[in-house]
């Protein structure tokens, strides 16, 4: 068998300490052995598919070969349990089917008056902070939009438990000491997801009685073409996997883009260009949304430069062969995102920020398909893709029409990688009504 370039590592370990701690570890991996080459990591051995061809084999043209289920660590199984993330085949397509009605179409649009809401009430809280650390803030405020909308939560003491108990749940899941004990990350992990369970639990009782307007009240009444409905095992399982998705992903990508349009004023003025031309016409609502095509661009470079996930777990199921070499089937597979997002073939300069790469001129990512795969690509793309945008332009568009940020000095602003990638200390601004100066 002609098995990838690379090495193995140390004994059961592997290199399973580069790839948690070493943040150019994939990039030295591909930058030596291409876009396939193997190692070994959390005590499997394992191949590293990077770039679009990689990308476009794992998540489209090869999907029998790989498991979502056998690639993700046990860690994520057992914190989020059996939800449509870790689910394949027929089992994921039909329990797909049900959920997308939830985050597509006429619902999406029912959602507007409570993100817009939500989100202005943050706006005037931090009015009145003039300093905060964002990261902190914007997790509250998309778990707040998450939890409303998604499992309908309402109280605000509410709301802040159960986005504490989530902080808990997520720092479990690269988790090393695998030992559930009630002094470890892992330990301290599962006992918050024991108490987000029960919480759910109740809520998912009074769904099925009195249904709302939220996702888990459709998600309770959905049926199959066989009449099929979630069980309350599933619906649990489907609710704490939209929590977490739906607020960890938009928070990162939020961070990144007030971070980003600091760093780079001319991009923030032509975004608040486009914000003051809209503003005209009224105020913000669903069409304008739809017409805010640099706001797109802005959000696909954050996307492209700083993706909330690095990567994706896959077991391999069936073996393979790609570019010529063998992988066998009980391997563990990981694509990347963040080094696919950096081919210099494709994007120039990659490592600047540089949102005319997706002006209708220039268009990079559609040199070759799967070049952009933040939210994942093919028939499994994020199903909360459309929620998730919806939610950032409303938030985006009010800040660029009424509000101004400075970054603060001395703190850190390198990317930290787990769970999502963030600046290492948050990104504190000092924050003020546009009409005002600092």
């Amino acid at each position: 068998m002609n098995l990838p370039p690379g090495k193995f590592g140390l004994p059961i370990i592997g290199q399973t300490l580069q790839f948690l701690f070493d943040r150019k570890f994939v990039d030295k991996q591909y930058a030596k052995y291409g876009a396939i080459s193997k190692t070994s990591i959390l005590g499997r051995p394992t191949v590293y598919m990077i770039g679009s061809e990689a990308a476009e084999f794992l998540l489209s043209s090869h999907m029998e070969c790989f498991s979502w289920k056998e690639g993700w660590p046990d860690n994520f199984k057992i914190l989020l349990g059996e939800s449509l993330f870790l689910q394949d085949g027929e089992e994921h397509r039909r329990n797909r089917r049900l959920m997308m009605p939830a985050f597509h179409g006429q619902a999406l649009n029912g959602y507007f008056a409570t993100m817009t809401e939500i989100s202005q009430r943050y706006l005037h809280k931090w009015e009145t902070k003039g300093e905060f650390n964002w990261f902190d803030e914007f997790k509250q405020l998309t778990f707040e939009i998450a939890s409303q909308l998604l499992i309908g939560a309402k109280a605000e003491d509410d709301v802040e438990r159960l986005s504490k108990l989530f902080s808990t749940l997520t720092n479990g899941f690269f988790a090393i000491a695998p030992f559930p004990l009630p002094f470890t990350a892992l330990g301290k992990a599962i006992a918050a997801r024991d108490r987000l369970l029960q919480h759910i639990t109740q809520v998912v009782h009074q769904r099925q009685l009195n249904p709302t307007n939220d996702v888990l009240s459709m998600l309770a009444q959905a049926q199959d073409e066989d009449g099929g409905r979630f069980s309350l095992e599933e619906l649990k399982a489907q609710a704490m996997l939209m929590l977490f998705a739906g607020h960890e992903t938009t928070t990162s990508m939020l961070t990144w883009f007030c971070l980003e349009l600091g760093r780079h004023p001319e991009v923030l003025e032509l975004a608040r260009q486009e914000q003051r031309e809209l503003a005209h016409l009224g105020q913000l609502n669903l069409d304008q949304l739809g017409k805010m095509p640099y706001l797109d661009q802005i959000f696909q470079e954050i996307e492209r430069l700083r993706p909330p996930v690095a990567g994706g777990f896959r077991g391999v199921v069936k073996p393979f062969e790609f570019q010529g070499y063998h992988v066998p089937k009980g391997w563990l597979a990981i694509y990347s995102i963040m080094v696919t997002h950096k081919q210099a073939n494709i994007y120039p300069n990659p490592a600047q920020f540089d949102p005319d790469r997706f002006s209708p001129e220039r268009q990079e990512h559609k040199q070759k398909p799967f070049s952009l795969i933040g939210f994942g690509g093919g028939a499994r793309i994020c199903v909360g893709l459309a929620f998730a945008k919806l939610e950032m332009k409303i938030i985006a568009a009010n800040l660029l029409r009424n509000y101004q940020w400075e970054i603060l000095p001395s703190q850190n602003l390198e990317p930290f990688a787990i769970p999502t990638l963030r600046p290492k200390d948050g990104l504190k601004v000092k924050f003020y009504p546009l009409t005002k100066q600092a």
